[in-house]
């Protein structure tokens, strides 16, 4: 309840409502299921104080019937919308014939899904995983089956190399890779074999792959929970050109770049590169059931044989059907052009008329999209409760950034609505400031 306090008092203090006993009765509802939540969950995670109860397109209602618009979209896996209704059509369709066998049998959509995402991304096989940092654990395991069998590195000594502030998920094996505190403290002994080296240097990249126990380097094309950070034109050029020069395995970790999401259908296609292995997750699911797939070449997947691998739920075929409806989607709806073309409208837009003394850095590509608030007039959790306060929903990254991640089906009105949310609450921190 401390916590409930403190943000009724930031309301109550920052926020220009006429009738301040309004504020307290629309947040009683909500007040009493996050009690509820905070009494029986566990506390891993602050959530924004909304409950949602609600969700349709790129807008959401919460339990008081107040609309908002997403600008958060599931952490970028809503990428079209909540309850897309083709989507849904799938899902309720297939839920009504076959849900889950497990892989110690044979269905039927399993195949369609593999020769569908194969050809889609042109890769030659894929394994479907549920989770982000399950697609993320599976290549690793593959990257180091294939140090051993197929570059001959001595047993137990392969090196998966990552960059700073890079984030792929909070398993063991993730936090051993990150060095956020959060993340990251009091959870060692650490996974061994993996090395980090600074993100967008070259120079790093080339000396650390001469090691010749290195099996992999896996980056995220765009980094997102570092606050949506885009390396240097050229950058993953060159990184494909080391590893191949290394012989060392290029994996791109698409979960949240992939599917459209940065205005291209990867990320990596910006620099018309292809990775060894790529991941893809998060919106793969259309938004309703997780699903991930780690898709590779013949040669490199080779190395899985059965029983190296798998999982009780990866591959079922609920899953494995909405995810062809949600690829379908993709490119039957023009999203990836949406995505780029709103981007650039959103980035423009919020660069010509936030200032820049609050705002000093708009950066993203497509609807992947980041502000930078100036702590001398508050945090990005601040501006954030403004936002929620005025009815657009997101969350930081960081103590300084913030987040635009709205779906990929927006339309310009939508975008437009959004724009001036964020004129709004920029200027609004700027006054509560002074």
């Amino acid at each position: 309840m401390e916590t409930l306090n403190k943000t009724l008092q930031f309301f109550l203090r920052n926020f220009h409502t006429k009738d301040l006993a309004n504020v307290s009765r629309q947040m009683s509802s909500a007040a009493n299921l996050i009690a509820k939540e905070k009494q029986y969950n566990a506390n891993n995670y602050a959530p924004l104080p909304v409950v949602i109860s609600r969700g349709q397109g790129a807008y959401m209602w919460d339990v008081d019937g107040k609309k908002y618009i997403d600008f958060l979209a599931g952490f970028a896996t809503l990428n079209l919308g909540h309850s897309h209704p083709k989507i849904l059509n799938v899902l309720i369709e297939q839920a009504k014939v076959l849900s889950h066998t497990s892989r110690a049998i044979h269905n039927d959509i399993l195949p369609e899904f593999a020769e569908y995402v194969t050809k889609y991304f042109n890769f030659d096989r894929v394994v479907a995983m549920n989770t982000g940092v399950e697609g993320a654990e599976t290549s690793l395991k593959i990257a180091r089956r294939w140090g051993y069998r197929k570059k001959k590195i001595p047993e137990n000594q392969a090196v998966v190399v990552f960059v700073e502030k890079n984030f792929w998920g909070r398993t063991l094996s993730a936090i051993s890779t990150s060095n956020n505190p959060v993340a990251h403290e009091h959870y060692g002994p650490y996974m061994p074999g993996f090395q980090i080296i600074p993100y967008n240097d070259l120079e790093s990249v080339e000396t650390a792959l001469k090691n010749p126990n290195v099996c992999a380097f896996m980056i995220e094309p765009i980094q997102g929970e570092a606050g949506v950070i885009v390396p240097n034109d050229g950058y993953l050029k060159e990184v494909r050109r080391l590893c191949t020069k290394h012989n060392v395995l290029w994996i791109a970790d698409e979960i949240q770049t992939g599917l459209g999401r940065t205005g291209a259908l990867l990320a990596v296609d910006y620099e018309n590169v292809k990775p060894d292995i790529l991941i893809i997750g998060k919106g793969l699911g259309g938004g309703f059931i997780p699903i991930s797939g780690i898709l590779s070449s013949d040669d490199i997947m080779s190395v899985l044989t059965p029983g190296s691998h798998g999982s009780t739920f990866g591959g079922n075929p609920l899953a494995a059907k909405l995810a062809i409806s949600t690829l379908k989607v993709i490119k039957e709806e023009g999203v990836v052009e949406n995505s780029r073309i709103l981007g650039e409208k959103l980035r423009k837009e919020l660069r010509n008329q936030l200032p820049e003394d609050v705002i000093p850095i708009v950066r993203g590509k497509g609807l992947m999209n980041a502000l930078v608030v100036n702590p001398n007039y508050g945090s990005a959790m601040d501006l954030s409760l403004i936002m929620m306060d005025l009815g657009l929903i997101t969350k930081p990254c960081d103590d300084t950034t913030v987040r635009l991640t709205p779906a990929l089906i927006m339309t310009e009105a939508d975008i437009n609505e959004g724009i001036d949310i964020i004129i709004k609450s920029v200027n609004r921190l700027k006054q509560n400031a002074k």
